[in-house]
């Protein structure tokens, strides 16, 4: 798929801003929102089986591709470099972590409080990573415009539904958020940094892969019959493989913060098939909460005015 790059006119001589990056993210975003609808065609399968799965098939689809790219020079030099093995392991952890403590997290207190937990404290945990490490400063529309996306997250799964909301679920749910944050920084980090976006993204699954492999061999009995195959081959090769190739390439352009923000369509996109294909039902406070994350994504993706720092 070759990258959209989109090139707008600043000023009469003012320089051109590119926000490409960001239609990858939302796409990649886009992916991940079909896991849900997918995940109920796996039948009996723990979460944790098939959140494995993903990472597995995944990590071994992404590593594959960065050792075919260019014979794996991106891959060697990657590795080759010491500095680079310690964010390596780090990010690898927070993607085994991310995984795992999301899918706990929505056992323990219902997939609607721990997915707004999650997903809308991420961008949040980016941006004081981001402030800390002292690689990016949020500006006050990426504040304005986080803010209307988490709330019209929480409209939209939590409108017209009672979750239960269970502390150690909050918590995990919590840890969930951070570590998809540091997993975002970390690559971001690398990628902007010079390493190649498929090295990188196949390093860090594949490390992942390896932390993960025995909870998918305890329970992949589902993995065996047709339809089961399918779905992982769907989950690991489409949505992780294909999903994080994009949201990789995003991250040449965009910064983390803005990126973990362009994440919040995830959820529209699975409440939107869930419609669809299951036949659910989205209430006024729902719908509402859609067209408040619609809006608050534009104002993130959307070029900035001229003379303003992006």
């Amino acid at each position: 798929m070759p990258q959209h790059t989109f090139l707008w006119p600043a000023s009469a001589g003012g320089a051109r801003i590119r926000f490409g990056g960001g239609a990858d993210v939302l796409l990649a975003a886009s992916l991940w929102g079909t896991t849900g609808t997918v995940r109920t065609f796996a039948g009996d399968a723990s979460a944790l089986s098939i959140a494995a799965s993903r990472i597995v098939i995944g990590g071994l689809v992404l590593l594959a591709l960065a050792a075919g790219t260019r014979r794996g020079a991106g891959l060697r030099r990657l590795l080759g470099n010491r500095r680079n093995l310690p964010l390596i392991g780090l990010g690898a952890a927070a993607i085994a972590v991310y995984q795992t403590a999301f899918f706990v997290a929505a056992g323990r207190t219902g997939v609607a409080a721990g997915t707004v937990v999650t997903i809308g404290s991420a961008p949040a945990f980016a941006g004081v990573i981001g402030l800390l490490t002292r690689r990016s400063r949020p500006t006050g529309r990426w504040a304005a415009a986080t803010a209307g996306a988490v709330a019209g997250c929480a409209l939209l799964i939590g409108g017209g539904r009672d979750a239960g909301v269970e502390p150690l679920g909050i918590a995990l749910a919590l840890l969930a958020g951070l570590a998809y944050a540091v997993y975002a920084t970390i690559a971001s980090v690398l990628i902007t940094g010079g390493e190649e976006d498929r090295a990188v993204t196949g390093a860090l699954f594949a490390a992942a892969a390896v932390a993960l492999l025995p909870v998918l061999c305890s329970g992949s009995g589902w993995l065996l019959t047709g339809s089961g195959a399918l779905i992982a081959l769907y989950l690991g090769v489409v949505t992780t493989g294909g999903g994080y190739l994009l949201f990789a390439r995003g991250l040449r352009t965009t910064p983390a913060t803005t990126a973990t923000t362009l994440t919040l369509a995830e959820p529209a996109v699975a409440a939107a098939l869930g419609t669809v294909l299951l036949g659910e039902r989205l209430g006024a406070v729902a719908l509402g909460g859609l067209a408040l994350m619609a809006a608050s994504l534009v104002v993130v993706i959307a070029p900035a005015r001229p003379g303003t720092r992006r």
